[in-house]
């Protein structure tokens, strides 16, 4: 029998496994995704979503946090584990004081707030809720992409797909063949690849809701720790579809570290990477609002706050420069981020910190300019 312990995150209580790693445990609890949970918290708020699926649900803390935190009316946490849907119930009973009607495979917490809470495939559960979700999240171990197809339908056609992939290795080109298999993708190695995985992600869901006649806003995405997050407002009609697909194409970089992006169904020359989202990574007014309500309620994380004014104040733009990549690449020496980010701004152009990297810097400067810029610092 394993042994558990009690952890405050949020307004959640919450039994956990223990265990001397936490990937050994026999459901996984991860202390280092509240930040992650946080965003998520902030961006249901924010939207107003009433109907909300947490497909791999594990522990639960990420649903029963929707279902204490947020507005939503009906919350469903699922697991395929049976040990994991044992302790999702003795969880939802502690944190609401009343234990779950059980039939089966599903417990119904019906009051005030309606929390389903049920023991099987998350690609059944979404097939049979045929856009019944505003919100619908996938965090998987791993890529999402065998659940894009049922998450696309069971979302309702003006809903928001949150996703997380933690296959990082996969995405930023460790494992070449893995991204073409999973993604359909060429990825990229270097200093741009947490970027470049990001927007492989995002790509690779436009392609998916394409099938669909369904076309993407991106309200948030970023990368953070071991995995990539995306926050997708879904628009519906073929049109709006053409118009994401428009916003896909192509990478290519130098080895002196100049890149270059081109939007286009197929690359233009070779060496490509991609195909990769070459639109927005956020929403400025979705990202202040969930900064202003993180504010205003509770948080887990104490870098949460921080992160997102990170995220608020980054120039929005396609790939960046790192600018130790760039003095090794050109036999520089390393000048401070804050003096660069100056110079540029002295010389006309944009620019700002990354989230991507401590040591870049996001700017409409071009490439022979940043070079100048670091040669003077």
């Amino acid at each position: 029998m394993p042994m558990f312990r009690e952890i405050v995150e949020g307004k959640a209580r919450i039994l956990v496994p223990v265990a001397e790693r936490i990937y050994d445990a026999p459901v996984f609890y991860n202390p280092v995704m509240a930040l992650n949970r946080d965003i998520s918290v902030l961006a249901v708020r924010l939207s107003g979503a009433a109907s909300i699926i947490d497909a791999l649900s594990a522990t639960g803390i990420r649903g029963i946090r929707y279902a204490l935190e947020t507005p939503a009316g009906e919350i469903w946490l699922n697991d395929i584990s049976e040990e994991a849907f044992r302790l999702m119930l003795r969880n939802v009973e502690a944190n609401f004081r009343i234990k779950p009607a059980l039939a089966g495979k599903m417990a119904v917490l019906s009051g005030e707030k309606r929390v389903i809470v049920t023991n099987r495939d998350a690609n059944l559960v979404m097939a049979e809720n045929f856009r019944h979700f505003d919100f619908v999240d996938l965090d998987p171990f791993g890529s999402p992409v065998e659940f894009l197809d049922t998450a696309l339908r069971s979302v309702k056609r003006k809903g928001i797909l949150a996703v997380t992939a933690t296959d990082t290795g996969v995405l930023c080109g460790a494992y070449r063949h893995a991204c073409l298999r999973k993604y359909l993708a060429e990825p990229i190695r270097g200093e741009l690849c947490h970027e470049a995985g990001l927007r492989i992600l995002i790509g690779t869901v436009v392609r998916y809701a394409a099938k669909y006649d369904l076309g993407v806003d991106v309200l948030l995405a970023y990368y953070r720790d071991h995995y990539f997050r995306a926050f997708l407002r879904l628009k519906s009609g073929a049109r709006k579809a053409d118009e994401s697909l428009s916003q896909l194409g192509y990478l290519w970089q130098d080895v002196n570290g100049r890149f270059e992006y081109e939007k286009a169904p197929l690359p233009g020359k070779p060496r490509a990477h991609g195909p990769l989202w070459l639109g927005p990574l956020k929403s400025q007014e979705f990202v202040e609002g969930i900064h202003r309500l993180g504010k205003e309620h509770p948080i887990a994380h104490k870098k949460t706050l921080p992160f997102l004014e990170t995220l608020a104040g980054e120039f929005d733009i396609p790939f960046h420069y790192d600018t130790h990549a760039l003095a090794r690449r050109n036999g520089l020496r390393v000048g401070k981020i804050s003096g660069i980010i100056e110079a540029l701004r002295e010389h006309g152009y944009r620019a700002t910190r990354t989230h991507f990297s401590p040591t870049a810097v996001k700017t409409d400067a071009p490439f022979e300019e940043v070079l100048e810029v670091l040669k003077k610092e």
